[in-house]
């Protein structure tokens, strides 16, 4: 039972008789005029288990695009219901208006629709939906709340698709130009055509050339249906603050970047997510559904603060890949990282794949490193040089054993990843 504002305004309003009668049976009639009417409403009014809920499906979206929660309401009584629908969600669901006021004729229904714009990547469940009854006079009303069941699964916002277009340009590129340019080990054979001046030699197919009675080279392309296995590290190297998001979603947007890039040239992608457990894992996949599999993997993987298991690591790596493919470890590069034992399964990996090491750099540290008007700002800043330092003797460390290490501020991690990709094919030596 719930007692509305009407209800007290009616109490309220007792002060006028009370004022011209000013008597002590004025006061306990009054109060018996509003006994009676609010329970002659409370019993007018319909009950909320009268009321059936269901939710429409949601699938899922992208982090902070919008999307309608709708609720069918079915009145199964044999009386007319006023009621009050709150539709709850967990706060990160950014939900808008979820109260809703309606009028549901027996054997009716009435859909109320909440507008959702989610802010956190994951799974995010509906709370309880509250239905409340009034009466005709809206002194009183009847109240339940109820489960019912609704999930919405939040992917990864890629911003950085935005890069997508110029990159897939110069893959693009790369396969008009290979015809000249690209010769060597780990390149793939097109096609025959005539030799013109500054062709290289080594080129030449002599056969086709003895059978043409004219000069023939060799075309190549860049290599095709090689492997990528894409390793995030979901430990708590991961949950460092680089302005606004932790680390993990600069991470989680470079993957999906190479990902839908790798795809495209005809890659198979591989993923694998863990730090002292494995969190996600996408495996062998290749063409139009990698993307979808691997947003939807990712969706739920958040950092834990443990820390990571590199031997773990190098021999899930191990059982995946048989042959020599690339791998991208997505990890931090910084000081203190040594310690963990990176550096070995860094060494190890690099001796039978091509491999790549890919960190997000701290934006803080830029504008700790500028500012020196203060004593305290001084030694803020050479803590931060101190900082940089270190982390460039650990790369300089891990490019040593014979990875690729780029280390780029948040937002330039993606299109930096990509770009090393892009290389690294064109180079022939994935």
């Amino acid at each position: 039972m719930v007692i509305t504002g009407p209800a007290v305004a009616l109490v309220a309003l007792g002060i006028l008789p009370v004022a011209l009668v000013p008597q002590a049976a004025t006061v306990w009639v009054w109060a018996l005029i509003v006994v009676l009417a609010v329970a002659a409403d409370l019993l007018l009014a319909g009950s909320p288990a009268a009321v059936q809920v269901r939710r429409g499906s949601l699938g899922s979206v992208r982090r902070e695009q919008p999307v309608t929660s709708v609720l069918t309401l079915t009145n199964t009584s044999n009386r007319t219901l006023r009621v009050l629908v709150r539709d709850a969600w967990q706060p990160t669901a950014g939900a808008g208006t979820n109260r809703f006021r309606l009028t549901v004729p027996p054997g009716e229904s009435r859909r109320v629709r909440t507008p959702l714009r989610p802010h956190r990547r994951g799974d995010l469940q509906a709370d309880l939906v509250t239905v409340r009854c009034y009466g005709p006079l809206r002194l009183a009303a009847r109240q339940a709340s109820r489960n019912v069941p609704g999930s919405l699964r939040v992917l990864s916002e890629f911003k950085s698709r935005r890069h997508l277009p110029s990159r897939l340009a110069r893959l693009r590129e790369m396969d008009g130009r290979t015809a000249v340019n690209v010769r060597g080990q780990g390149t793939e054979f097109d096609s025959l055509r005539e030799y013109v001046i500054g062709d290289d030699v080594r080129a030449i197919d002599w056969r086709a050339t003895a059978r043409r009675s004219e000069v023939v080279v060799r075309t190549w392309r860049p290599e095709r249906d090689r492997r990528v296995m894409i390793v995030l590290d979901s430990s708590r190297l991961s949950a460092a603050r680089l302005g606004d998001e932790p680390r993990i979603e600069a991470q989680i947007e470079a993957a999906l970047l190479l990902t839908a890039l790798a795809s495209k040239a005809g890659d198979r992608v591989d993923l694998l997510a863990l730090d002292h457990t494995v969190r996600a894992r996408v495996r062998g996949n290749h063409g139009p559904t990698v993307m979808a599999k691997l947003a939807d993997a990712l969706s739920v993987v958040h950092p834990t603060l443990v820390e990571p298991d590199w031997t773990r690591t190098t021999q899930q790596v191990r059982d995946t890949l048989s042959q020599r493919a690339l791998v991208v470890l997505l990890t931090a590069v910084e000081a203190g990282v040594a310690e963990t034992g990176l550096l070995p399964a860094v060494a190890t990996l690099a001796r039978d794949h091509q491999l790549i090491v890919a960190s997000a750099t701290d934006p803080g540290t830029d504008q700790l490193r500028r500012s020196r008007e203060t004593s305290a700002e001084v030694f803020d800043a050479a803590a931060a040089e101190r900082s940089d330092l270190e982390r460039a003797a650990l790369a300089a460390r891990l490019r040593r054993t014979g990875a690729e290490v780029v280390e780029r501020l948040p937002d330039h991690l993606p299109p930096a990843l990509a770009d090393t990709y892009l290389a690294l094919k064109a180079a022939g030596r994935l």
